[in-house]
């Protein structure tokens, strides 16, 4: 099986030189994609261009659209029977390392392998930060502990190849989605742990703080923005309902039956953008919501009557406890995006 080496670059400096200067050619065939770095880095190119298959294109599109226009240029070439190991072009990945995941893979060809980094005292801290909490709220969402979910050092047989195609996403949260997508389509995914190598402390990253963080939490924040809606019709029912119903319970499970079908219409088509069958769906989402509305109602009259908590601030304690416990439910189990591998 033929082996491949697909590294993106945008704006690239002399280590690309030196990395395909490492990379044994009689070995691996080398995919580069520059992704629009423009004239200025036209000679950096220039010298790598005859050792290697170059795919240019303008302006600039993203590391996922980089990513997914070198997947489907071997895919084209290639037909079947090989391997794809994709590298970064600042020279913090080692062939050595990328070797360890192809000999991984080559046993285990419907697993998606990582290189993973451990952080130490020579991470960034800004690094150290982002994978920390993007870890944290993987392992909440999709409950696989996945340490280094922003490597880029990645390795896949052609049996994931028209998956990886699918994966939305076309700047720095293609690579996450590509991991969310594995664990809701049952995709195995293993680490491997590589060389921990940060060059200028990362100065060199293109990764924009604000908008590229936005594109990886962007579901998680509009689900937040649903169920803060959601939780303000609710309480808004909830204050109106007491004014003329003495049961706190009754005034509980109406506001909720009414907030709870605004809540499911938007996240299966804003948040999540399901497509599981409706009908499925929405027997999924009634069972959840009888459970969430038992389990509401019980801590409410716990908070109210045992703890003594004044209702209107119980009733904010309780939507809190429970919005975490929703978002995993719904992403995980209702609202779930296949993708068909083998197509």
């Amino acid at each position: 099986m033929k082996e491949v080496i697909l590294i993106p670059c945008y704006e690239p400096d002399e280590k690309i030189i030196e990395l395909i200067k490492t990379i044994n050619r009689e070995r691996f065939d080398i995919v580069i994609v520059d992704d629009g770095s423009g004239g200025n880095y036209q000679n950096i190119f220039n010298k790598i261009k005859d050792k290697v298959h170059l795919i240019s294109y303008t302006p600039n599109m993203g590391k996922g659209y980089a990513l997914k226009t070198g997947i489907k240029y071997i895919k084209d070439k290639y037909k079947k029977d090989y391997f794809i190991i994709t590298m970064d072009s600042d020279g913090q990945h080692k062939i050595g390392d990328a070797i360890k995941l192809l000999d991984y893979t080559k046993n285990n060809l419907k697993t998606y392998t990582l290189g993973m980094r451990k952080r130490n005292s020579n991470t960034p801290i800004c690094s150290k930060l982002g994978n920390g909490i993007t870890k944290g709220i993987f392992r909440l969402v999709t409950g696989i502990n996945i340490y280094d979910t922003q490597t880029g050092l990645r390795c896949f047989s052609d049996k994931l190849v028209n998956f990886l195609l699918k994966v939305p996403g076309n700047r720095f949260e293609y690579e996450m989605n590509a991991l969310l997508l594995s664990s809701k389509n049952g995709i195995r995914m293993h680490e491997i742990e590589i060389e921990t190598i940060y060059i200028d402390k990362n100065k060199g990253s293109h990764f924009n703080a604000f908008k590229d963080s936005y594109l990886i939490y962007k579901d998680i924040l509009k689900f937040s923005l649903s169920s803060i809606i959601s939780f303000l019709i609710d309480y808004v029912l909830f204050i109106i309902f007491t004014i003329f119903i003495k049961s706190i319970s009754i005034c509980n499970i109406i506001a909720r039956i009414m907030s709870s079908s605004i809540n499911y219409t938007m996240n299966r088509k804003l948040v999540f953008r399901s497509n599981n069958s409706l009908y499925k769906s929405i027997f999924s989402y009634i069972i959840l919501a009888i459970c969430v509305l038992i389990l509401n109602t019980l801590l409410l009259n716990i908070f109210i009557y045992k703890l003594m908590i004044n209702k209107f601030i119980a009733k904010i304690l309780v939507e809190i406890i429970l919005f975490v416990i929703n978002y995993i439910i719904q992403q995980r189990f209702i609202s779930k995006k296949k993708i068909d591998i083998d197509e």
